[in-house]
């Protein structure tokens, strides 16, 4: 007799099968799976509804996690749906919690179509739509966070009822520690870090669990994790989601799409980079009228992108860190955020654009300066010594 060994897709579908059927009180059938990707040992995959009485979804998402993966970034995962799907749908960021087993370890979530990604939509040829799409991307940060302000108890006592720890978007020890690295590589580059970059990197990293501007957020909000549908711009995959200052985002986004722009002049991306700047700050303003100071939001975002632009470098060229010490470690180094690129020169671009944007924005601000003078002196440096 031969045996009939399930694939693991099919086994995430007849999991969500039994979660589904047991939330309905009546038989759900899935059928027609499509591979979705995923990470590590989880699957994720889009499965058409042909069966079920009580529900009108035509199709829907079942990530499904491996045995070995970290349970406790189910939790979180789960935590940051069952938020994100309460909020009002015009502040929603992504798809709704359809249902979950911690058991089983299963997420169903509502299908958010095929649209357009934010990665084509950046390499288009059309400016004009290309603009769009960013301003677009900045509303939709900015909706988020102004709906979630204030919202953070409520999202911890979710997150206690799931016995899960309270984390900020990349763990903050690991950020911390890597951060201190910075003045000992520059070092080995023959470069010295202005007390004022050290500063802002600090500063930086305190975002994650302070700020100003505290909100929700999905945590990986680059173009790879962004679909543009009927609905608007759409965020996907939220386990690391969490709160912490909305500015990480922002610079994020600012520190990520450029590398999708293909050979746009300078200009170009400056107007990009402003335009997502001040569509996020009309959105957001409503909550936070100090963001009516354009100067002030610079100077933090400044910061934040600092930091997003050394841990892309420890990342890409592994500048600085001796490899991850634990799970959180790990995961940081191989999740969704982290792996944008295998090409280590994207790290310098960062730098350069790092350079050329606080260079905009100084102004009477000595310490913009230094951090463009040293940003351009470290991406020289680093493609020197280590990338030729």
């Amino acid at each position: 007799m031969t045996a009939i060994v399930e694939t693991p897709i099919e086994g995430a579908l007849t999991t969500a099968e039994t979660v589904l059927s047991a939330r309905a009180g009546t038989a759900v059938t899935l059928t027609d799976p499509e591979d979705l990707g995923g990470s590590g040992r989880s699957v994720v995959a889009r499965a058409r509804v042909s069966r079920n009485p009580v529900s009108t979804h035509r199709t829907l998402v079942i990530k499904s996690l491996g045995a070995e993966d970290d349970p406790e970034s189910f939790h979180r995962e789960v935590t940051a749906y069952q938020y994100a799907t309460a909020l009002p749908s015009e502040s929603r960021p992504g798809p709704q919690l359809i249902a979950h087993d911690p058991v089983r370890r299963v997420i169903v979530l509502s299908d958010l179509g095929t649209g357009r990604a934010m990665t084509d939509l950046l390499a288009g040829t059309d400016i004009e739509e290309v603009s769009r799409a960013v301003s677009a991307w900045g509303q939709a940060l900015g909706r988020m966070h102004a709906a979630t302000f204030g919202g953070e108890e409520d999202f911890n006592a979710l997150l206690r009822r799931s016995s899960a720890r309270s984390v900020e978007g990349v763990p903050t020890a690991w950020a911390r520690r890597v951060a201190v690295d910075l003045p000992g590589v520059a070092e080995s580059l023959g470069l010295a870090v202005p007390d004022s970059v050290i500063a802002r990197l600090d500063h930086a990293v305190r975002l994650f669990a302070e700020g100003d501007f505290r909100a929700f957020s999905p945590s990986d909000v680059g173009p790879e994790n962004i679909l543009i549908n009927a609905d608007g711009v759409r965020f996907m995959d939220y386990e690391w989601g969490g709160f912490r200052d909305a500015t990480l985002d922002v610079a994020y986004g600012l520190a990520t799409f450029p590398e999708h722009l293909g050979s746009r002049s300078p200009s170009v991306r400056a107007e990009l980079e402003t335009a997502l700047i001040d569509a996020w700050r009309s959105e957001a303003e409503t909550m936070w009228p100090a963001l009516g100071d354009r100067a002030a939001v610079h100077d933090v975002i400044a910061s934040a992108r600092l930091l997003w632009t050394w841990l892309s470098t420890v990342v890409f060229v592994g500048a600085g860190d001796d490899g991850p010490t634990d799970a959180a470690d790990e995961a940081m180094l191989t999740h969704d955020w982290a792996i944008t690129t295998t090409d280590p020169a994207v790290a310098c671009d960062r730098w350069i654009e790092l350079a050329e944007a606080a260079t905009r924005w100084a102004g009477a601000d000595s310490s913009l300066t230094e951090l463009a003078s040293f940003a351009t002196g470290f991406a020289a440096a680093l493609r020197r010594d280590w990338l030729s």
